[in-house]
């Protein structure tokens, strides 16, 4: 094969690729077994965690199944179960079994495949557990572990340790983080608190309020933000009642977990308007993956896209070796490959950092393109993103 048709060949690819991406998501009464759904229940956060996709035989009736995928729904058992809001499944392609709403949700046996240089817990985070549910790794900030629970359990997920039971009841209320809280407040150092878990805006209102406002009391905390997934998954859940409540407790961050372009929907768009509106600034932390968004022009419809409705793309995370991942990850290389793509060639807003979470850890180190090319005394050798040479002399 030539040059000529290889081009040729990649052109036809992106184009299959973007028509894939733009192609608009089902109407849920179009889907059989949700053609008698009221449209109150559907926009009902408890009604669509209620009604997941929780076995093979649901997911039959909506998209026909391969056989990696039959394997893996039949083990994926306990955590990480497989669990898969009304909202997401509307999303899926049944045509194509590497549509990326698809692929992120529904469980294959590759995942029980495990690879020499995996573990169970990459970033040590039950290492660096003090007390429970909190981890303590960098000097001025921790991770509140909220809750064990999401809305739809993602096959990449680094926590499925954790992460994955069925939603049996919790203990309603925040008295199960107390010694999280003391341990903040007896370290005036930590000014930095990220709400996260599982996914707490599975939490009741209430629980995840008691929870903010313990956090909040705490003199020294000068910055909260929540880790959540829930805007792409669970739209319904971003409720007028949760804005004002989260509002009260101004500043607050979220860090949202986007992956590809097909999740930001009109009703993604929606929910988060309502929390921009609201004053809380949101960012994007992706996941690299491989089949999914490893081409540098998805990233960057991605990271367009995510401009356009208000939310930073913040960080790239080079996909952990947790076990039973490794048909997710891609080489480094390909991520620093992306990187070079972004860097001036879009806006400044729409580049987020690339990293690695040091395995054992190590915590997030930025990894991307190589600029400086020498230095001496006093004298930058440089590249520019059109590889043309400067010198910068100080």
């Amino acid at each position: 094969m030539n040059n000529t048709q290889i081009i040729e060949n990649q052109r036809t690819q992106q184009e299959t690729t973007v028509v894939r991406q733009t192609k608009r998501p089902r109407d849920y009464q179009q889907i059989g077994i949700y053609k008698d759904v009221n449209p109150l229940d559907w926009e009902d956060w408890h009604w669509q965690l209620k009604h997941r996709i929780r076995t093979k035989d649901a997911l039959l009736q909506i998209i026909k199944l391969t056989p990696e995928e039959e394997s893996g729904i039949d083990k994926a058992k306990g955590k990480l179960s497989m669990a898969i809001t009304p909202y997401w499944v509307t999303l899926i392609d049944q045509e194509d079994t590497d549509c990326p709403i698809r692929r992120q949700s529904v469980p294959v046996a590759a995942e029980y495949v495990i690879s020499p240089h995996e573990m169970t817990d990459p970033c040590a985070e039950d290492r660096d557990s003090p007390v429970a549910h909190l981890v303590h790794r960098y000097p001025d900030r921790v991770l509140l572990l909220a809750t064990e629970h999401c809305a739809m359990y993602c096959r990449h997920c680094t926590r499925r340790r954790l992460v994955g039971d069925d939603m049996q009841e919790e203990v309603a209320s925040a008295l199960r983080f107390d010694a999280a809280i003391e341990y903040i407040k007896s370290n005036k150092k930590v000014r930095d608190v990220l709400i996260s878990g599982g996914d707490p805006l599975t939490l009741e209102d209430e629980v995840l309020e008691a929870l903010i406002q313990k956090v909040r009391a705490i003199p020294h905390v000068e910055f909260l933000r929540l880790g959540t997934r829930v805007p792409v998954t669970l739209p319904q859940r971003i409720t007028e009642k949760l804005v004002t409540m989260l509002k009260k407790y101004s500043p607050i961050w979220m860090s949202i977990h986007f992956n590809h372009p097909k999740e930001i929907t009109r009703r993604c768009k929606n929910a988060c308007d309502m929390l921009t509106d609201a004053g809380i600034p949101l960012g994007s932390q992706t996941v690299l993956l491989k089949g999914i968004n490893d081409r540098p022009y998805i990233m960057k419809k991605l990271v367009h896209e995510l401009l356009q409705i208000r939310v930073r793309p913040y960080y790239i995370y080079q996909c952990d070796p947790v076990r039973g991942t490794q048909h997710f990850r891609t080489p480094v290389a390909v991520g620093i490959n992306i990187m070079e793509k972004l860097r001036g060639h879009t806006s400044g807003y729409a580049i987020p950092t690339y990293v690695i979470d040091g395995p054992g850890g190590g915590g997030k180190i930025p990894v991307g393109p190589n600029y400086i090319l020498s230095q001496a005394k006093g004298k930058y050798v440089l590249r520019n993103y059109k590889g043309k040479i400067y010198t910068y002399l100080e």
